[in-house]
């Protein structure tokens, strides 16, 4: 009985012992295959990528996150990578929303994409100066200006908010209000389409101001070093669509 009672107990340690070396490969294997993907955006990377390269990854990255096919990302790893130098790929300009991260919708990691962040997307000298460093000093190739649903800087322009420096800052939205059809009615801030299409007509003008009141940038775009673009990101149901 008690060489029975043995024996029971080597083959329950073998048969553990293979358990804990299969889950340990396996983990192994896992490992291994996560140390392949690429952690971030080196220097080499940037200087071989075209702005219409640079532009496709803002795309699929952003159909990846809609899709919730998220890319694998050691948020660590980046971190350590990149602490002595970075090479974006991309600069995107969006609002300050809370709801509205770059990162996120367009599914990229620490050091690809420079970020400038103000409320409804408005342009003053320091929001350029950053573009231009982003753009012709640091070398992004792509500078992508993002707007949203539901834009609250875009309500408060609609409801002539006035509150401090925010009064300032909405002004600048209010001409896009005039480029909307009259057809489009009421034109309240309870409009969500009269909002999206002052929102996105917004956007066209900032394109253009930033060509206007930058040459640092405008050279750029018409070298074809950068491409300048325009995007909405739906709130609702988080896809970006650009417009160029």
């Amino acid at each position: 009985m008690k060489v029975v009672n043995k024996i029971s107990l080597w083959i329950y340690s073998a048969l553990l012992f293979t358990f804990l070396i299969g889950c340990t490969s396996g983990n192994n294997s896992q490992t291994s295959s996560e140390e392949t993907v690429p952690q971030v955006f080196t220097e080499e990377m940037q200087s071989e990528t075209t702005p219409e390269e640079a532009l496709e990854m803002l795309k699929t990255g952003n159909q990846r996150f809609v899709s919730g096919d998220l890319k694998y990302k050691d948020y660590r790893k980046q971190f350590e990578q990149t602490a002595k130098g970075q090479y974006p790929h991309s600069t995107v300009f969006a609002c300050i929303d809370s709801r509205s991260s770059a990162e996120q919708f367009l599914d990229v990691g620490i050091g690809e994409i420079f970020k400038v962040r103000i409320a409804g997307n408005t342009v003053n000298e320091d929001v350029l100066g950053s573009m231009e460093f982003a753009t012709q000093v640091a070398g992004s190739k792509v500078l992508a200006v993002i707007g949203h649903t539901s834009c609250g800087a875009v309500k408060g322009a609609i409801d002539d908010a006035e509150l401090g420096h925010l009064t300032q800052l909405v002004d600048k939205i209010k001409p896009a209000m005039e480029q909307v059809p009259d057809s489009i009615q009421p034109r309240t801030s309870s409009n969500q389409e009269f909002v999206d299409m002052v929102t996105k007509n917004h956007i066209q003008n900032v394109l253009a101001e930033i060509q206007n009141r930058s040459e640092v940038i405008s050279n750029q775009v018409e070298s074809g070093s950068i491409k300048l673009v325009g995007g909405m990101y739906d709130l609702s149901t988080g896809e970006v669509t650009f417009f160029e």
